[in-house]
C-alpha cells in the first residue's frame, strides 16, 4: 500500500538525513498531528518519496521504533505505537466536559442515544451500490444547497404519506442533520428581529444551549399533560417556538387537540412560527399518531426532522418543510454557509424510502421499541412502587415520576454504583419551577433483557432510598 506522508529533508543541511527524518516523525507524533494507530508508508516506499538510500530511512524507523514511537509487524507494515501520546491535549473546548464523568457502565439508560445496532446494512449497501452504479456526471457534481430534486421529490411524498407534511418539494431542504436545520431556522428568525425563542419546559438541554448560541434567548415554556401551556406561551411576548408536539420531549406526552388549535391561532395572530421537532414519530404506536401540527397551518409551521434516530445518525440526513416565504431566507443563509449534503447519500436515501425499505425497517423497530416500553412499565409497577409513568404508550424513552420522599439526585448516583447511567428530571428542567422527581429511562439501545436487569439493579437502590437507609 502506497501511504502518503507529509515530510521534507534538507539535503544542504549538516543534520543527517535519518536523524531529520528521526526528528520530524518524532514532532508529529509528541504534536498529535499523527495520532497512535495511523499507518505510515514502508521504508521502501518514503524513501522512494523522499529521494534518499532505504538505509536512511530503515535507521530512522528502527530508532522511533526502539524510543516507542513505532510499532512494526511483519506484512502488516508500519504504524504509530498504541503507546505513543500527544505531549499535550488537544481537545476541542468548544464542546464543555462532563461535570460528573460517566464510569464504565453495564447500562446506558440516557437520552441522546440510536438504535444504531440494528442498522440495515446490507439493504442500505444495496441502495447505495445501485446510486453509484448509475451515477452519471450529474449525479457525481454538486447537488443544489437545497438537495437533490429527486431526493425532495421522494420525501416530500413520503412526508405527505406518513405524517400528513404539506409540502412541495421547493419549499423542502436536505439538511445535515436536525441540528443545521435549527440553526438555519435560528439565523432566520434574528434576521428577521427575533431575540426569543419559546422552548418547552422540561425539554431538550443541548437545544437550549445551540438556540443562546445562535444569538437568540431561550424562553422556557411550561408543559402539563396536554402539552405545551399555550397560556404561558401567549403571556411570555415570544413570537416563535420550538416544540415537540408529537410525543414530548422528554415527558411523552402528546399536545391536545385543543391545544393543536391553539397554538395555530397563536401563531397567526402574532405573525409567528412554529418549529416541529418531529423526532420519534416514526416510532409512536399506531393508536398514539396524529398527523403533523405542520398540516394544520403550512404558512406557519417548519416541520423539522432527521434520520438520525430512524437510521442513524452517522448519515447526517435531514429536513425541513417551510413556508416558501421563509424558505426563501433559509436557502440564502445555507448558500452562504456550504454547498449542500452529499448527493449520493441523498440518493441512496431516496431509493431506500422508494423501495420500501424504510417502512419495512420502522416497522420492525417500532415493534421492538414497543415491546421495551411495555417491560419498563410492568417491571416499574412492580420493582418501583409509588412510581407513575407519565405520558402515553410510544416513543424512545418513559418519563418515570417518583414518589416526593424519592431523592433524585441520590437515585441517580446510587445508579451507577449499579453499573446504571440514568438522569433525572432535574436535567432537562429549563426552569427552576418545582415538580415531582423523576427519572427519564431511555430503552433506545438496551434491549429488553438489559432493560430487566438494569431496572433489577435500579430497584435495589430504590428501595434503600425509601427505606431510609440510603445508598448501598
Amino acid at each position: 500500500m502506497s501511504w502518503l506522508l507529509h515530510l521534507t529533508v534538507e539535503r544542504e543541511s549538516r543534520i543527517p538525513l535519518a536523524l531529520q527524518i528521526r526528528s520530524a516523525l518524532r514532532d508529529l507524533i509528541e504534536s498529535g498531528t499523527l495520532w497512535p494507530g495511523t499507518r505510515i508508508p514502508s521504508s521502501r516506499q518514503l524513501a522512494l518519496d523522499l529521494g534518499v538510500s532505504r538505509s536512511v530511512v530503515v535507521e530512522a524507523y528502527e530508532q522511533l521504533t526502539a524510543e516507542g514511537y513505532l510499532h512494526t509487524r511483519h506484512g502488516s507494515g508500519t504504524t504509530v505505537s498504541l503507546r505513543a501520546r500527544p505531549a499535550e491535549s488537544t481537545a476541542s473546548t468548544l464542546v464543555p466536559p462532563d461535570p460528573e464523568p460517566a464510569p464504565e457502565a453495564m447500562w446506558d439508560l440516557r437520552t441522546g442515544t440510536s438504535n444504531v445496532l440494528d442498522f440495515p446494512r446490507q439493504e442500505w449497501v444495496r441502495c447505495v451500490t445501485a446510486v453509484v452504479s448509475a451515477a452519471g456526471p450529474d449525479e457525481l457534481s454538486y447537488a443544489p444547497p437545497s438537495g437533490v430534486p429527486l431526493t425532495r421529490r421522494v420525501l416530500a411524498g413520503y412526508l405527505g404519506r406518513v405524517r400528513g407534511v404539506r409540502s412541495s418539494p421547493e419549499n423542502l431542504m436536505v439538511t445535515s442533520g436536525f441540528a443545521q436545520g435549527l440553526a438555519l431556522v435560528c439565523k432566520v428568525l434574528v434576521d428577521r428581529g427575533h431575540r426569543t425563542l419559546g422552548v418547552e419546559d422540561p425539554g431538550h438541554p443541548a437545544e437550549r444551549e445551540f438556540v443562546t448560541s445562535s444569538g437568540l434567548r431561550p424562553v422556557g415554556i411550561p408543559v402539563d399533560a396536554d402539552g405545551l401551556c399555550v397560556d404561558d406561551l401567549e403571556a411570555s411576548g415570544v413570537r416563535a417556538v420550538l416544540v415537540t408536539p408529537g410525543n414530548q420531549f422528554p415527558t411523552g406526552v402528546r399536545l391536545s387537540q385543543q391545544r393543536r388549535e391553539r397554538l395555530i391561532a397563536w401563531a397567526r395572530a402574532v405573525d409567528g412560527y412554529v418549529l416541529e421537532d418531529d423526532f420519534d414519530s416514526a416510532f409512536l404506536h399506531r393508536t398514539d399518531r396524529l398527523p403533523a401540527l405542520q398540516s394544520l397551518a403550512p404558512d406557519h409551521v417548519i416541520y423539522a426532522g432527521s434520520a438520525s434516530k430512524t437510521l442513524a445518525p452517522a448519515l447526517r440526513l435531514g429536513w425541513l418543510a417551510a413556508p416558501s416565504e421563509l424558505m426563501s431566507s433559509i436557502e440564502y443563509v445555507r448558500a452562504g454557509w456550504d454547498i449542500g449534503c452529499s448527493g449520493l447519500e441523498q440518493l441512496a436515501f431516496a431509493r431506500f424510502i422508494d423501495t420500501g425499505a424504510l417502512d419495512r425497517h420502522q416497522r420492525r423497530l417500532r415493534t421492538e421499541f414497543y415491546r421495551r416500553r411495555q417491560l419498563i412499565r410492568r417491571q416499574a409497577a412492580d420493582a418501583l412502587p409509588g412510581t407513575r409513568v407519565v405520558g402515553r404508550n410510544s416513543g424512545l424513552q418513559t418519563y418515570l415520576e417518583l414518589p416526593p420522599t424519592i431523592p433524585e439526585p441520590a437515585l441517580v448516583r446510587a445508579a451507577r454504583t449499579r453499573s446504571v447511567l440514568v438522569r433525572g428530571g432535574t436535567f432537562y428542567a429549563c426552569t427552576d419551577t418545582p415538580r415531582p422527581p423523576a427519572l427519564v429511562l431511555s430503552y433506545a439501545t438496551v434491549n429488553c433483557a438489559g432493560l430487566a436487569q438494569s431496572l433489577s439493579a435500579l430497584a435495589v437502590e430504590y428501595r434503600r432510598l425509601a427505606t431510609g437507609n440510603g445508598p448501598g
